[in-house]
């Protein structure tokens, strides 16, 4: 192993304490390196890609920062679409696996996730939905409808440069998540409460009031304020009365085995509570539309004053670092509530601010970065070796590495974004929830199996005859093998793409000193063994598992 160290924190002291009062100016940036280096170009992509390759630094390279992310921000090619068509509960035979897997699991819908995320273009589209997806969470865990995810999971693809609001307007509006919160069928005669309070909680607020940098109001005891109270969770849920599942063929929406998890919810005005509501400071007047009603929710949520630090902290800590500085924070949250043209919620701009700001391109230092998740050490890994693949292996390794992606356990996520780092009462490691003993294990004899025994002809990378959609995975080593014996360019391009060149000398002789060993008649067997070896060494430091 490397004697490498990393903590998984950042630059600043977090999202917490503060004291009342108004909207602070944030202090400007810390300016960004005037050299713009490959390595600099690498930690970019280990920002805002699912891992560096050697051909995406030298593009980020040529261009620039800058330019780079513009380019990123204009880019539009992975899809769920075409895998959001609904079948009815009862379209599959009861004994037929294949069948129910293509219809009423994620995994048709996690290949796509993961050969887009190895492969793809549109890069930042991905992990900026793969970030929106992990704050307003629905799961295969409650809800088993593969065109409900894809749908549900289109919804952050499109809108990933789009506005929030349009985004919390259609996740409130969607099947799937309408089952999974239980808002579909929601009756006036019992208001479901339980979208109402996660809108809140979780998708745009939060509990309690916030100032622009991040930090908590506070009253005159010193105790947090809270951003709403019971009476309002109830007023929304109210106001959320009257929905249910579109059907599948036009069906009666008395027929279960019908619903259209894919389509927004329609109206069922029997169902609505048409008397005044209350909520967050609105008044929803007594025979409003149930348009109206859900327009007026989705308002106050989005226009709260703790919903543009909210989010920005959401995104730069799932982009950047886990210890966001309050000063950061608010620079995006102030991007957030006004992108310079007078638009809230424009995320093209909040992206663009993630990324571009000072703290996030100048040099890192012992306190930056995050612990990698297990989602993007597949993808890291995947794109540092070169892998085409049609991304069912990443199924069925995800589950066993703790985040089945589109199966979170909870509303919660996999992990809370202010998970504390293990032996510091100040830090902050979100992914660190998921690195437990047997977990780490797993992460290991997963790099060991990926490298040193990741030849082609590995048996998990086969074509699986009982999916149709398969088409297996390959890893692609022959660009490793025309190395031959050159050790040193082997090394050059880890320190790239792992550690974004980082590496000391003394690293990269113990990588050399992995290799030089191994032999073998075959120079291209040779150079792959080698190649493998140094990749398991490297892939397993905890200089790879913490991005800075």
């Amino acid at each position: 192993m490397l004697a490498l160290a990393g903590c998984d924190s950042g630059g600043g002291g977090g999202a917490s304490g503060g004291g009342g009062g108004g909207v602070v100016a944030a202090p400007a940036p810390t300016p960004a390196p005037a050299v713009f280096t490959e390595g600099d170009a690498a930690r970019l992509a280990k920002q805002a890609s699912f891992g560096p390759t050697p051909d995406l630094v030298a593009r980020i390279r040529q261009l620039g920062a800058t330019a780079w992310v513009d380019e990123q921000l204009a880019a539009s090619s992975s899809s769920y679409a075409d895998l959001a068509t609904e079948v009815r509960r009862d379209f599959c035979a009861s004994n037929d696996t294949v069948c129910s897997r293509a219809h009423f699991s994620r995994t048709p819908v996690a290949m796509r996730f993961y050969a887009n995320a190895v492969a793809g273009s549109d890069q930042l589209r991905q992990r900026t939905a793969f970030a929106l997806g992990q704050m307003i969470v629905a799961s295969e865990a409650e809800v088993n409808s593969t065109a409900g995810i894809a749908a549900f999971n289109q919804i952050f693809l499109a809108n990933a440069f789009g506005n929030y609001r349009d985004i919390l307007q259609q996740v409130t509006m969607s099947g799937y998540m309408g089952d999974y919160l239980d808002m579909a069928d929601s009756n006036k005669s019992g208001p479901s409460e339980n979208y109402a309070r996660e809108l809140l909680q979780l998708f745009s607020m939060g509990p309690d009031q916030l100032n622009m940098d991040g930090s908590l109001k506070r009253d005159g005891s010193g105790a947090a304020v809270p951003n709403y109270a019971t009476d309002d969770i109830k007023g929304v849920a109210r106001a959320l009365t009257g929905w249910t599942y579109a059907r599948v063929g036009g069906a009666a929406i008395t027929d279960g085995n019908a619903r259209d998890y894919a389509k927004p919810m329609i109206q069922v005005a029997t169902r609505y509570d048409t008397t005044e509501k209350k909520f967050l400071g609105v008044t929803v007047a007594a025979g409003a539309t149930q348009e109206a009603s859900v327009a007026a929710v989705v308002d106050a949520a989005f226009n709260n004053a703790s919903t543009a630090p909210f989010v920005a902290r959401h995104m730069i800590v799932h982009l950047v670092t886990a210890n966001p500085s309050p000063a950061y924070i608010g620079r995006v949250a102030a991007v957030f509530a006004d992108n310079g043209k007078g638009v809230r919620g424009d995320m093209k701009a909040v992206v663009r601010a993630v990324l571009l700001d000072g703290a996030a391109r100048a040099a890192p230092t012992g306190t930056s970065g995050k612990l990698k998740e297990p989602v993007l050490l597949m993808t890291a890994l995947a794109r540092a070796i070169g892998f085409a693949t049609d991304g069912y292996v990443f199924t069925t390794r995800d589950s066993n590495l703790g985040q089945p992606v589109f199966r979170a356990p909870s509303v919660f996520n996999f992990y809370p974004d202010d998970f504390p780092l293990p032996g510091s009462t100040v830090l902050k490691s979100p992914a660190s929830k998921l690195l437990n003993t047997s977990n780490v294990l797993r992460w290991h004899n997963f790099v060991y199996d990926w490298t040193v025994s990741g030849d082609a002809s590995r048996s998990e990378y086969a074509l699986d005859s009982g999916l149709p959609m398969s088409s297996l995975t390959q890893p692609l080593w022959a660009s490793w093998e025309a190395y031959g014996t050159d050790l040193d360019a082997m090394v050059s391009r880890i320190d790239l793409t792992l550690f974004a060149n980082t590496l000391n000398q003394a690293q990269k002789d113990a990588l050399k000193a992995a290799a030089t060993p191994i032999t073998n008649a075959d120079a291209n067997v040779q150079a792959r063994r080698r190649a493998q070896m140094m990749l398991y060494v490297a892939a397993t430091s905890p200089m790879f598992l913490v991005d800075r």
